[in-house]
């Protein structure tokens, strides 16, 4: 490959002045006789070569920035991935999935035993020992402790985690259907473990996450929620129009792109479009408004016309009709690659449950909800609550490999975190505070975007919208 020096030398032997962007393009093209063209073609006078003057471009305008084409490749969620439909025997083989990846990671940090072997075997009473399990349920004791019910392929055993001991803290925040190993001391009878430690299957401390070796930047979205009367058009117009010059290649949107229909009682009332078609036409209007020379990548949510179990499928190609060339539809979750770096798009619907179960958890801030996840190393390990889960024979929520970025929605609040060289994003939303969310006092920040830098993985927050503005 052209080295910048070499390219930047070789303008300089023509008196010649060379601008980043076009190091970083002949760099991708790895074309000498390009080069060479370019430096013959440049008007007599020129200084300093620009996009502009690469042959077969179009000139940029004021303020507007050269973009490369865009690198993408869709790693995992590619529309038509997951069945249509599932039968409920497939669940022992999906959870069965689950917890032989998941303990696969924890083993390399836990030498367990078999949870057969503690109960049945007299050889590790009142012994330190180390199991990986299943939760199958976690409760209160009435002195204020943890129990919880392990289960491994092999059998059951209870796990105290006792209030003020080593571990306590972390039980606290334990959900139904996580995998987990514990640390602790079985007692005389084999039938309980006193838990001195518990671990969750989490990212790696050396963690070390890729970053692109040349420009680009990704804009970042969710819950556009096209076709309700709360809809920001003005924002989003602002948010268009500012696209040409943000020098990005690819805008991902992750999840509900229309309000869609019956989603709730009365919707109806805060519809300006009631057809389910036209919901998406407007939406394929809104995407055409977004530079043709970005990749735009659009999975769904669960107001969308698709399946509410997860994964989600793509959006059918009925809706499809109108959108542009460069629009790229995955299922949800996708796993995507943006020239190496690896973002994983979830709508984020789990965000409800685990607020639902874990301690001082808010709606204000789900970045604390995306670390959960990362921690888990699942993106809605609770069976059975508000996100319904879609059994196959390889659980596709769980978060492997761990990515550079990971891209959530749903709750309409903006938040961001890093944690252990993962970036978490909820940019927030498109529509004003709903009726609905005045009753369960939710406050929306929406017409935002975030910014991502993918060398250097640093995000910038923009604001388009009123985030007063309620419906």
């Amino acid at each position: 490959m052209l080295g910048a020096g070499e390219i930047v030398g070789r303008f300089l032997d023509a008196k010649l002045q060379v601008h980043p962007d076009v190091v970083s393009y002949l760099r991708e093209k790895n074309d000498p006789a390009l080069m060479d063209r370019i430096i013959s073609s440049v008007p007599q006078g020129t200084l300093v070569v620009n996009p502009a003057h690469i042959p077969g471009t179009s000139p940029a305008k004021d303020g507007e920035r050269f973009l490369p084409e865009p690198d993408l490749e869709i790693i995992a969620g590619k529309s038509g991935t997951s069945p249509e439909k599932n039968r409920f025997e497939d669940f022992f083989p999906y959870f069965r999935d689950r917890y032989t990846r998941l303990s696969e990671i924890l083993r390399s940090r836990l030498n367990p035993v078999p949870i057969e072997a503690l109960v049945r075997s007299t050889r590790y009473r009142q012994e330190e020992c180390m199991i990986i399990g299943m939760v199958l349920d976690v409760r209160t004791t009435a002195k204020g402790h943890r129990l919880v019910d392990l289960e491994d392929p092999t059998g059951q055993i209870s796990v105290l985690f006792n209030r003020g001991r080593p571990g306590f803290a972390d039980a606290e925040r334990l959900l139904p259907d996580e995998v987990i190993g514990t640390r602790g001391k079985l007692s005389q009878d084999g039938r309980l473990l006193f838990a001195e430690q518990l671990v969750r299957p989490d990212v790696p401390l050396t963690h070390a996450p890729f970053t692109s070796n040349r420009p680009g930047k990704a804009v970042l979205i969710s819950d556009i929620h096209a076709g309700s009367s709360t809809f920001l058009r003005e924002a989003w117009d602002r948010f268009t129009d500012w696209l040409p010059s943000s020098g990005a290649g690819y805008l991902l949107i992750c999840g509900d792109l229309v309000d869609g229909i019956g989603i709730y009682p009365n919707q109806e009332e805060e519809l300006t479009i009631r057809d389910i078609y036209e919901q998406y036409r407007m939406l394929a209007e809104l995407m055409a408004a977004v530079p043709k020379e970005m990749a735009i990548v659009i999975s769904p949510g669960n107001h969308d016309v698709v399946r509410p179990s997860e994964p989600q499928v793509a959006i059918p190609e009925e809706f499809r009709k109108g959108f542009t060339p460069n629009c790229h539809f995955v299922e949800n979750p996708a796993l995507l690659s943006l020239q190496g770096v690896r973002v994983l798009m979830y709508h984020g619907r789990s965000i409800d449950d685990m607020i639902g179960l874990i301690p001082m958890a808010s709606y204000s801030r789900p970045e604390e909800m995306m670390v959960e996840m990362l921690e888990r190393r699942h993106l809605a390990p609770v069976y059975g609550r508000r996100t319904p889960l879609s059994p196959e024979p390889r659980d596709r929520l769980l978060i492997d490999p761990v990515p550079e970025i990971l891209h959530t929605g749903h709750v309409h609040t903006s938040g961001i975190t890093r944690y252990r060289g993962v970036l978490g994003v909820n940019a927030g939303c498109w529509q004003g505070q709903t009726r609905f969310q005045k009753q369960v006092n939710i406050t929306p920040t929406p017409g935002r975007a975030v910014v991502v830098d993918l060398q250097t993985l640093e995000p910038e927050v923009l604001s388009f919208g009123n985030t007063s503005q309620t419906a």
